[in-house]
């Protein structure tokens, strides 16, 4: 999360080109919006006994299971000529990287368009619902992205899960009664599915690197060429990691600031 932040803020400033970045997780970890309240939704407890992690992202949302995925981000000034000034049709060119992704891995895809009620539905499980332009294969949400704007710059990162470890997923949640969260996790299956659910394949890290490192090339039109951070860079970046993302200030107590619906 601080170096998502640390591409924004050095892209704000002149420093470095628009970024595509693809990364995964060592240890599953659940994170949650920026504006999402915690104390009541998220079950501690649980998530203390699976060994996961917790964090607060820059985007908002609802909270998302990282373990067996790949996640990406991309941050484009909102003055770049193939950005458009509305979020949602934002996200919809730039899903056109992740549709061409999916067809490389033999998935057709199919946009989300939530009718106006369903748009406004709130959960705090982000798989549970689709988002405008999210990826949905008949009817089941593939995909989960979040997007803010600071700065003029444009983040959005997003999850593209392989598999899912539901019974973790749902027991990091609190629910009214133990029958109401089973009813929850077992409705789950008709409202999201993974790659490896509709491939009966197992994927790799690297394989769906290639795959959308390819897609985002082909669907965005873009030439992309390999980054690296300098010694400098990283010592911002774990600067950022240890006061801001690591603090409790930040991961437990919603933001202040203002909301802007999509």
């Amino acid at each position: 999360m601080a170096l998502d932040e640390s591409l924004l803020n050095w892209h704000s400033e002149g420093k470095i080109p628009p970024t595509l970045r693809f990364y995964g997780w060592s240890t599953p970890t659940l994170s949650v919006g920026q504006f999402q309240k915690v104390q009541k939704s998220i079950n501690f407890d649980a998530v203390h006994n699976y060994n996961c992690e917790f964090v607060r992202r820059l985007t908002g949302g609802s909270a998302v299971l990282h373990d067996n995925e790949l996640t990406y981000s991309i941050v484009v000034s909102e003055d770049h000529p193939a950005i458009p000034a509305s979020i949602r049709e934002a996200y919809y060119i730039l899903s056109k990287g992740l549709f061409e992704g999916f067809k490389n891995l033999g998935i057709t895809v199919d946009y989300a368009t939530p009718e106006r009620s369903e748009a406004k539905e709130r959960t705090a499980v982000c798989f549970e619902k689709a988002a405008f332009y999210e990826m949905m294969v008949d009817g089941k949400k593939l995909s989960g992205n979040a997007q803010t704007r600071k700065k003029g710059v444009l983040l959005q990162h997003g999850s593209i899960p392989m598999s899912m470890n539901t019974e973790m997923l749902y027991d990091l949640f609190r629910f009214p009664s133990e029958k109401i969260k089973q009813r929850k996790r077992n409705a789950f299956q008709n409202k999201a599915t993974t790659i490896d659910q509709l491939t009966n394949h197992s994927h790799s890290f690297s394989m769906m690197k290639d795959a959308f490192y390819q897609g985002f090339k082909k669907g965005l039109n873009i030439t992309l060429h390999p980054f690296e951070l300098t010694k400098q860079q990283w010592e911002e970046v774990h600067h950022l990691a240890n006061t801001k993302y690591s603090s409790k200030e930040w991961n437990y107590h919603r933001s202040k600031e203002s909301i802007q619906s999509v």
